[in-house]
């Protein structure tokens, strides 16, 4: 009897995952996982945040908690808070109480319940047709999620420079000038995945002129505010501004790096609309959509941050641990531009420290990928994405000479 399942194809292995599956069979001595998409410490572990610690001991002692269901659009304390964290406690927005928010299953599902309340009522009902861009390159999900979502026209807009190893600002405004009226762009609100190149203040602007004139719908992806330069005003800066110029705009936040909670799947997506009627309906339908997706989010990993958000010494504190892993990351940054501008590596390396958060794009090639993997058991992305947290005081020297070999001997 054939099984009812005999049509369905294999799907491939999800690239980053199956990188890290080859690099524990890897047996070699000598071997480093600049794949990993998760923040590492020195010793090359994961690290619960401190305040992360306290505030789970203080939910285990608190006997007035329980395990009821949350609201559907979830816990109200992390919803309020994450928005004040994206917009700023002074949001002229959130005091004309223009600004709403779903909890979300991390980033992905904030960007997900996005997509498809976008694909049901914006630019018409159950529009498919609506183009939708996305950076070139991004993170591999965002093509995934709006496709699956029901969006049948999905575009790349120019975002990488090759050649100069920077933001191809020209391609972008190119870009938006040309896109059809009403057409949703995803922006990476910082630490742009996987280049960690991002627009200055004065190119936001210029977008933000650009898509303003234009019509076009802004969705924000922030998944590492904080995390990318440290300080969480300077990595929500195009968020608030935006929002300053007066948009209607989503905008999907996670906080699986910031927290280190990524198995919590803590995400949010705040909503910023016209005026106070226009975000009821747009709840309403949210809702709906949350509904038949998973019903009720889970609390745990949402008590967690909104308590640490809420506290206002918790919230310094939290703010000093992620700090710190964003100093550990910037540090990583200089050692390797240096070691290799020491070793006389061919090329530029000046991208390396341009660049910000937890990814540098080092303008590798498939072919030098490749060799790194082959014969360095150096394990990085076929794009020449690295981690640059899977960088360590032990391992950058080795790392450093892998990529002078590299680059030496492989075009």
């Amino acid at each position: 009897i054939m099984s009812i399942f005999a049509e369905v194809p294999q799907a491939p292995p999800v690239a980053v995952f199956k990188l890290t599956a080859d690099f524990r069979e890897d047996t070699h001595a000598q071997k480093v996982n600049l794949g990993v998409g998760a923040y590492r410490t020195d010793d090359c572990l994961p690290w619960v945040l401190p305040v992360v610690k306290k505030v789970e001991q203080m939910i285990v002692e608190d006997n007035s908690l329980n395990h009821e269901y949350l609201p559907i659009l979830g816990l109200p304390e992390l919803r309020s808070a994450a928005s004040k964290v994206a917009l700023g406690d002074d949001s002229p927005a959130i005091k004309d109480g223009r600004v709403g928010a779903v909890q979300a299953l991390g980033g992905t599902g904030a960007l997900r319940i996005g997509a498809e309340f976008l694909r049901r009522w914006y630019n018409g009902t159950n529009n498919t047709a609506t183009p939708v861009y996305v950076s070139a390159p991004t993170w591999e999900n965002h093509n995934a999620v709006f496709s699956d979502a029901g969006f049948k026209d999905i575009r790349p807009y120019h975002y990488w420079d090759g050649e100069k190893k920077g933001l191809d600002v020209t391609g972008i405004m190119d870009d938006l000038e040309n896109a059809p009226e009403h057409s949703i762009f995803v922006l990476h609100a910082c630490a742009h995945n996987p280049t960690g190149t991002d627009p200055t203040p004065d190119e936001w602007k210029m977008i933000s002129e650009v898509m303003k004139r234009r019509k076009l719908f802004v969705f924000f992806d922030s998944a590492y505010q904080g995390f990318a330069s440290g300080s969480l005003d300077k990595d929500a800066w195009a968020i608030r501004y935006f929002v300053s110029e007066g948009f209607e705009l989503l905008c999907a936040q996670s906080f699986s790096k910031n927290f280190g909670l990524y198995n919590e799947r803590v995400g949010n997506l705040t909503v910023v609309a016209q005026d106070k009627d226009n975000l009821a309906r747009v709840l309403s339908q949210m809702e709906k959509i949350v509904r038949t997706t998973w019903s009720n989010p889970p609390s745990q990993g949402a008590r967690i941050v909104a308590i640490t958000l809420n506290n206002p010494d918790l919230f310094i504190e939290w703010k000093g641990n992620v700090k710190t892993m964003a100093d550990r990351v910037l540090l990583m940054r200089d050692q390797l531009k240096a070691k290799l501008i020491a070793l006389g590596t061919p090329g530029t390396w000046d991208h390396i420290t341009q660049q910000i958060g937890m990814f540098s794009f080092t303008g590798l090639n498939p072919k030098q990928v490749q060799y790194m993997i082959k014969e360095k058991h150096v394990y990085l992305m076929a794009s020449g994405r690295i981690n640059m947290c899977g960088l360590t005081s032990k391992n950058i020297d080795y790392v450093a000479e892998s990529i002078h070999e590299t680059v030496s001997k492989v075009q």
